[in-house]
Parts: C-alpha cells; structure tokens; sequence
C-alpha cells in the first residue's frame, strides 16, 4: 500500500459523495439535529439583531436627536439579554450536537477497524501501518471538522450574509446592499482561488509528515534489527531528511497563507472603509443617524469575522473531505477471502483433514505447491519437513484460510473449506507459528487472549502445561508482568512457550504447529515436546518442522520438496528408504554430535 498522502487530490465529486455516507448517523439522531439548527437559528437571529438595538441607543444618547436624554434602560437590558442568548444558544447548540458528531466518529472508526481485521492476509503484509493509522485518524478527525463547520460555521453565516443584505436593502440607500454583495462575492471568490494554490503546499507538507511518521513507526517496529546493525545514526539521518523536506513543504505552507490572510485583510479593509465613507456622507446629509452608521459598522465586522476564516475552513473542509474519502476507500477495499453465501458452520471434535491435489501460488510467477495430496486421519499427528522454501508453511496457512487454492480443494470431515463460514474454521483451528508476536500487555492478558473470558484457573493450567509456571513464579510481578511491544523483554523461547499456552487455552479441534521449538534450547524442547505430546494426543494435529528430532514420533511424515510431496511414511519407514529425509537425518544428527562434543572434546577449530 501507497502512503495515503501520495494520492490525495483536490476533493472530487466522488469524494463529495463521501458525505451521503454520514447521513445514516445524522439521521440516528435527527431530533437532535434538529434541536441543533433551531438553537443555532435563534442564536443568529439574536446576533443579527444586536446591531439594530445598539443603533437605538446611540440615537437615543445623541443630542442633535432630541433635547433631553434620558438614559434608554430598556434598550441596554435587550442589548445585554441578546448577548446573553447569542453565547447562551451557541453553547447549547454545541451541547445538543457533540453527542451526534462523537458518535458518528465511534462509530465509523470501529467500522473500518472491523473492515480491517476482516481483509484478507495479502492485504496487511502490503500495509504500511503507519500511514494506515494516519488515515483512520485524519478521517475521524475530519469527520468532527466537518459536521461542526458545515453546520455551525457554514450555515449560519450564509444565513447571516442573507439577513444583513436584506435589513440593508430593505432600510438603508441600495449601495449600502450592494457594497455588501460586492464585498462579500469578491472575498469568497478570492479566498476559494487563492486556497486551491495554496493547497497543494499543504498536501505536500502532509504527504511528508506521513512518510515520515510511517519511517519513525518502521525504524521504532525494527528496534531490534536497528541495535544488531549499529544503524541508529543512518535511522536518524533518514529520519531528519523526511523532517527536513517537511519542514521546507511547511515554510511554502505558511508563506502562502501570510499571502492570504493579506488579500482577505485588504479586501475587507476597502469595504469598511468605502461602507463607511458612504454612512458618513448619508449622516452629513441628515439621511441617516449616528446609530445609522454604528449600526452599517457594526454589521460590516459582524459578517467579515466569520469571513475572516473562510480561507482556512475552505482548506480544512477539502482537507476534511479528502481524509474522510481516504478513510472510506479502506471500507471500499474487498477481502479476496470471504464466506460463501451459503456458508455453514463447522464443528468437530476430531476431524480428518484432506488436501486433495492443491496447486497454489502467491503470484502467477511464483508457484508454490504442486499436486499436492495427503491426509491427516482423525487424532493423528502429521509432520511436514523440507528444506526451507518446499511450501511447508503455505499449508498451514491455506488450512487456516488465508488464502484459497488455485486447484484442487482442502476438505475437513468430506467438507470443502471454502464453504464453511472463516469464523467457525478458525475457531476450531490452534496455530503456534514460528514467529510469535505478543501484545504490548501482560503474561496473563496474552495467555488469556486463547480464549478471553476464560476463568483464571484454566490460564494457569495452560500455562503450567507450557511449562511456565516456573518461569511466572520467578518473576516479581508474576502473571501481571509485561512483555513490552511484539513481547521483546521476554526471550524467544519464553514467547514461544506463552503462543502455546494460549492455544492450549483455545482448546481446538486441529492443532498447527509451525516450527514451535524453533526457538528453543535443548532442554527446553524437549520440555514443551511432551506438553505437545500431550495436548495434540487426542486432536488432529499438523506439525511443521526444521529439525527431525522433534516429529520421530509422528504417525505420518510428509517430505516436501520444491513444492510437490517428495516421500512419506514414518520416521523408521523413510530412513529404511534411504532418500532425502534420510540424507536430512544423518546431516542433523553429524550437527548435533559437533554441537555437543565442541572444540574441547578434541574437535579442531574451524580455520
């Protein structure tokens, strides 16, 4: 996947149909929309009324109007009762309306969660999940932005312009109006053009922001592989070179908008100045009052205050668009993988897996297995060895449905798997993969997420059966002790023991395990083999491995070989056949007794 910045454009008529997409979460709670707009009517009607009041009052307290002033008491209280319902309303509008805008952007954002975690496996090994995370994030922000803007930014001040040129044209000489019109076309027209320019140095400047942000999440996510390779000085170099082009998009950014800001301020300059001119002339020729020109002021800085940020708003609801548009693309994205229409639960307790001439690949020029059959009985155990690259693990992982063959069809019980509903598949499937990665929590919430609302005692016996319960013991804060990001403050070994405790707790129906003791000393495998022994003694189990020694025991073992079954039998069978897994035993066994005598048992140092 691209960073997401890298293809955003100016919003498009696409992507203003993006918002039809909010308008179900508007509608769950029209009442309150509703509610909303009536406060925020009032609320303008008030502040648009604010200026005729203080007209009455200036012309009330001016001597050239009348011979006695008396102080218009009346007049000052509605002034300040105005006030009160302009700010009163507009809290209350903001009251009504933040329960509909945080729960439009609860619920979009647990939709695309789900969406996520329902692709398909090719999808997230292509993601880049730091700017996968920005666009969720900016799309629930833009969300907030442009409910809020469009309704209470927006709205009211057309509805205001409305009002204002109407009063205008309606008591005050037609220029009055038309200065007004005038002003406020020429504003927005210029603050529209000027944005579109400068828009693309706030695009550049975001699609820098994301590629660095995506570089730091990918430098911190490989700490491991930064510290082997002494590289902190390159990651930070690299780091600093997406800082320092951010940091350049960000200075044309805010030249461009010193740019405008200026237009903006020099039009609204010249429209004061030419409406005050004309109120000023009108009050010498007694056609108008002091409070007359108070009044055409006070309306002049009442409409270009909300105007003023026109330019920003304009670029936030095309940014906002733009994120929302992004966000919703992730929904648009379709699983490769997904439950037939007439997909049926499955469920059994011991069932017999089958691959029947399975042909697959990850690309068209890259083919993995080839005519592939074999099956595992009911509560047997299978072991599937090969050099690495035969296409072991891509059995596991097209059993787990991950991928869909290209040719021929997996079965459990006589059942095709493609129509058996994914959730049910999995969930009778306990996977113990290589490489475990653990969640940034506890020892116990990562035994525990085998099955989450299992009773304490059952995650303490799984682990006990892992063969942890030493280890947890020894620590100070026992099960409550974290594991740290991807479980780095545990060792490899320990991780591996924590993958296999949970899926003791998942209690499934098959069991995978790819390459469990992979990580493990010696004596620890031999510890967690009879932990596996006795867990996969009674279930149908796949067991790939590198190292012969840990699947003697199978019932059937499978040799794979450029992506075809090269030989099959058991353990004592293929060494009395002398092919490749007998090659593959001696090799091992040669490099176990090296390993253990060592260079002080007599054996020379390698030169």
């Amino acid at each position: 996947m691209t960073d997401s910045t890298d293809r955003r454009q100016a919003p498009t008529a696409h992507e203003w149909s993006r918002l039809r997409s909010l308008l179900p979460y508007l509608a769950e709670y029209r009442w309150r929309v509703g509610l909303a707009l009536l406060l925020l009517v009032i609320a303008k009607v008030a502040t648009v009324t604010l200026p005729i009041v203080l007209k009455h009052i200036v012309d009330s307290l001016d001597r050239s109007q009348q011979e006695i002033i008396v102080l218009p008491l009346a007049l000052l209280l509605a002034y300040g009762a105005l006030r009160l319902v302009t700010v009163l309303f507009g809290e209350l509008r903001d009251l009504v309306f933040g329960r509909v805008t945080e729960r439009a952007m609860r619920r979009v954002a647990l939709r695309v969660f789900e969406h996520l975690h329902a692709l398909d496996l090719q999808f997230h090994l292509s993601r880049r999940t730091g700017g996968l995370s920005r666009d969720i994030e900016r799309g629930t922000a833009g969300i907030s932005f442009l409910m809020r803007f469009m309704l209470f930014n927006i709205i009211p001040t057309l509805l205001e312009i409305g009002l204002v040129a109407g009063i205008l044209l309606l008591n005050y000489h037609p220029l009055f109006a038309g200065i007004t019109a005038v002003s406020v076309l020429l504003y927005i027209g210029f603050s529209v053009a000027f944005t579109e320019w400068r828009t693309r140095h706030v695009r550049e400047a975001n699609r820098l922001d994301s590629r660095a942000n995506t570089r730091a999440i990918d430098s911190l996510l490989n700490y491991e592989t930064v510290k082997y390779f002494g590289n902190e000085s390159f990651e930070a170099n690299q780091y600093d070179a997406h800082l320092q082009r951010w940091e350049y998009a960000l200075r044309r950014s805010r030249l461009s908008l010193g740019l405008l800001n200026t237009g903006q301020a020099l039009i609204i300059a010249a429209a004061i100045t030419g409406m005050m001119l004309l109120a000023a002339s009108q009050v010498v020729e007694e056609q108008m009052t002091l409070g007359d020109l108070v009044l055409v002021n006070a309306y002049m800085i009442q409409l270009f205050l909300p105007l003023n940020f026109l330019g920003f708003v304009y670029r936030e609801i095309k940014r906002a668009l733009a994120d929302i548009a992004r966000m919703f693309q992730l929904l648009d994205e379709n699983a490769a993988i997904r439950d037939a229409d007439d997909a049926g639960p499955f469920d059994a307790i011991q069932p017999v897996v089958r691959f029947e001439h399975v042909d697959f690949g990850y690309s068209a020029d890259r083919r993995i297995l080839e005519d592939v059959n074999f099956d595992i009985p009911a509560g047997h155990k299978l072991a599937v060895v090969g050099p690495s690259g035969a296409g072991k693990s891509t059995l596991a992982r097209l059993l787990f449905r991950f991928y869909d063959v290209d040719a021929g069809r997996i079965t459990v019980d006589g059942q095709d798997i493609r129509g058996l509903t994914q959730a049910s598949l999995r969930q009778s499937i306990g996977v113990v993969p290589q490489d475990t990665v653990l969640f940034n929590d506890t020892i116990y919430y990562n035994i525990a997420y085998g099955q989450p609302d299992a009773p304490r005692e059952a995650v303490e016996r799984a682990a006990s059966l892992a063969h942890l319960d030493r280890f947890i013991a020894g620590l100070p804060q026992g099960f409550d002790t974290p594991v740290g990001e991807r479980g780095l403050k545990l060792s490899g070994g320990e991780k591996q023991r924590i993958a296999i405790a949970r899926t003791i707790l998942k209690d499934p129906a098959i069991l995978i395990f790819d390459e469990a003791t992979s990580s493990l000393d010696s004596h620890a495998e031999k510890a967690i083999l009879s932990a596996m022994r006795e867990v996969a003694a009674d279930r149908t189990t796949l067991v790939i491995a590198h190292r012969l020694s840990t699947v003697v025991d199978a019932d059937r073992i499978l040799v794979m070989e450029d992506g075809r079954v090269a030989e099959a039998g058991t353990h004592a069978e293929l060494l009395r056949h002398r092919g490749i897994y007998a090659a593959m035993w001696r090799l091992q066994q040669e490099e176990a007794s090296e390993a253990s005598s060592g260079p002080g048992e007599g054996q020379p140092l390698a030169d």
